[in-house]
């Protein structure tokens, strides 16, 4: 009986979510990664492969119909997901309320919540008829504290700090554990995202202090994943050292 966990990852092909795929890897979870750029899923599978069995879906979380027919779409083998990964999230702009731009709010706001609510619900139901599951929400300390210019980002992830909040409780019945990791500042490609290419803007949110990596948050998520059955990290916050809040940062 093959006793291998398998484990649904989006947002797969870059920052956290490509660390935590390369991070289950090493231990030997099978891994389906979901990402809308099939080159790099391509690539990260030819990386991992020697490592695991891996199938890539590449759908954009937005789309409903999409995500539905994607998991739909899974052979056999890897019908079965034991561990779902909301890690698909982004962030657009960084404007007061009254300047901010319709199409970031409709983007935000369809990733990180809607299209995490897709995916969850394309995979929840088989997990309550088993009875068995972990589900763990990539937050952020934005859904913990609204900071100035944040406004709808950090809507969005209150949204999913309640989701999580709701989605265990409505779980708890069947079994299944649910839980969130929410990261302070990652140095990732987040804030290309944010301030639309100007990568000089970009890098110079992390210079000054050494920011949390995507590794560090992989390693959490493994941590979380791994413990024993009758243990669940329902909630963790992480920053890096340099910072205390989202307003509060130590440079040099």
């Amino acid at each position: 009986m093959n006793m291998k966990k398998t484990a649904f990852i989006t947002g797969a092909t870059s920052g956290i979510g490509r660390e935590i795929a390369r991070e289950f890897a090493k231990h030997n979870i099978r891994l389906i990664l979901c990402g809308r750029r099939q080159d790099r899923l391509d690539e990260l599978q030819k990386e991992l492969s020697s490592k695991t069995e891996v199938h890539t879906l590449n759908f954009d979380v937005r789309d409903k119909e999409n995500v539905l027919k994607a998991v739909a779409s899974l052979p056999e083998n890897f019908k079965k997901i034991d561990i779902l990964i909301n890690n698909a999230g982004n962030a657009h702009g960084l404007d007061p309320i009254q300047t901010g731009n319709l199409d970031d709010w409709d983007a935000m706001l369809d990733i990180n919540v809607k299209g995490l609510l897709y995916v969850s619900k394309a995979i929840i139901p088989q997990m309550v008829a088993r009875e068995s599951g972990h589900i763990l929400n990539i937050g952020s300390t934005a859904g913990k504290e609204v900071y100035p210019n944040g406004n709808v980002y950090c809507a969005s992830k209150h949204a999913v700090d309640a989701l999580n909040q709701g989605m265990r409780m409505d779980l708890h019945a069947h079994g299944i554990r649910v839980g969130a990791i929410n990261p302070g500042l990652v140095e990732t490609e987040f804030s290309d995202v944010r301030f639309k290419g100007d990568s000089a803007r970009a890098e110079k949110a992390y210079q000054g202090y050494q920011p949390l990596t995507p590794q560090d948050v992989a390693e959490i998520a493994y941590f979380v994943v791994s413990r024993p059955a009758h243990v669940n990290i329902a909630d963790l916050i992480v920053m890096c050292t340099a910072q205390a809040s989202n307003t509060i940062l130590n440079k040099n």
